[in-house]
C-alpha cells in the first residue's frame, strides 16, 4: 500500500492552481480543514470555486480567501454567518450557487460514487427548480447571472427535479485520526460534509490530527477508506472556534437573562 503522508500542508496544497475547484468539509466552524485553508492563502492560489455548506466567518476558515478576494464562485447551502460574503455578492464580485442543503450533500455524495445526476423532491416549484435565482449581480444592483431552469419529471404522482452531482477537483478535509494509506476517522460534527467532501474530490487532501499507524483503526470505524484519499498531512490539533456564543448573564434581580453573541 502506498504511504500517503506529506510532510506539511504547503506541500500538501502545491499543486492546486489558480481557478481550481474545492469541496471543503466542515460544518460552521466545526471540523474544516483551517491549515489546508491557510496554507493555500499562503500559496496565493485564486480565481478558486469553493463547494461547502458555508464560507466560513470574515477572519477564519474560507473566509480568509473570501477576504482577500480569491474566490470567484462558491457553491453554498448557509452563508448568513459572513458579512464580507453578503457584501461581494450584493456588489457583483461574487458568484453564489446557492443550494438546499440536503441537496448540496447528495451533489457531493452522488459524485464521489460515480452517479452523475439523481431526483430530489427539494426545491420542486420554486426558483431552484423553475430558474431566475441570483446567482450573480452587476455593479447597478441587477441580475448578471440567474439560474437556469432545471428538469422535472413525476414519479408515483410526484414531482422531482434533476440534479446534477459534483466532482471538484481537490477535496479538503479534516479528520480526527487517519493512517499512512488515508483511511480517515472523523469526529462529532466534523462527520458533517467531510466524509462527502472526500468522496468527490478528485484529488483529496486530508489534514489529521492523529497519524496512527496500517492496521490501528478499527475498520467498522473507518468512515472514509483509503481509496478516496490521495495525500494525508499531520496538523496537531489548534484552535476551536465558536461560530456564536450565547451566554446568560446572572441578573441581581434573579429572573432575567441577556444574551451576548460573539462571532467567531
Amino acid at each position: 500500500m502506498i504511504n500517503k503522508v506529506v510532510a506539511s500542508a504547503e506541500e500538501a496544497i502545491a499543486d492546486i492552481p489558480d481557478g481550481a475547484s474545492l469541496a471543503v468539509g466542515g460544518f460552521g466552524l466545526c471540523g474544516i480543514p483551517v491549515a489546508l485553508i491557510d496554507a493555500l492563502h499562503r500559496h496565493g492560489s485564486k480565481d478558486l470555486e469553493t463547494v461547502s455548506n458555508n464560507c466560513g466567518v470574515d477572519d477564519w476558515g474560507l473566509g480568509v480567501l473570501l477576504r482577500d478576494g480569491r474566490i470567484r464562485r462558491t457553491v453554498s447551502s448557509y452563508v448568513g454567518e459572513n458579512k464580507e460574503f453578503a457584501r461581494q455578492y450584493l456588489s457583483g464580485e461574487l458568484e453564489v450557487v446557492l443550494t438546499p442543503q440536503g441537496t448540496l450533500a447528495e451533489k457531493l455524495r452522488a459524485g464521489g460514487a460515480g452517479i452523475p445526476a439523481f431526483y430530489t423532491k427539494a426545491g420542486v416549484g420554486t426558483q431552484v427548480s423553475d430558474g431566475g435565482l441570483p446567482q450573480k449581480y452587476d455593479a447597478d444592483g441587477g441580475i448578471a447571472i440567474a439560474s437556469s431552469p432545471k428538469e422535472v419529471r413525476t414519479f408515483n404522482e410526484v414531482d422531482y427535479v434533476l440534479e446534477e452531482s459534483l466532482t471538484p477537483d481537490f477535496g479538503l478535509v479534516h479528520a480526527w485520526k487517519g493512517d499512512r494509506h488515508g483511511n480517515l476517522v472523523f469526529h462529532a460534527t466534523a462527520m458533517n460534509f467531510n466524509p462527502l467532501c472526500a468522496m468527490a474530490g478528485r484529488i483529496t487532501i486530508a489534514e489529521v490530527e492523529e497519524l496512527v499507524e496500517p492496521g490501528e483503526l478499527d475498520p467498522e470505524h473507518v468512515h472514509t477508506p483509503g481509496i478516496f484519499v490521495q495525500r494525508v498531512v499531520v496538523v496537531p490539533a489548534g484552535e476551536k472556534r465558536i461560530e456564536k456564543r450565547t451566554v446568560a448573564l446572572a441578573q441581581a434581580a434573579g429572573t432575567e437573562s441577556a444574551t451576548e453573541q460573539a462571532g467567531a
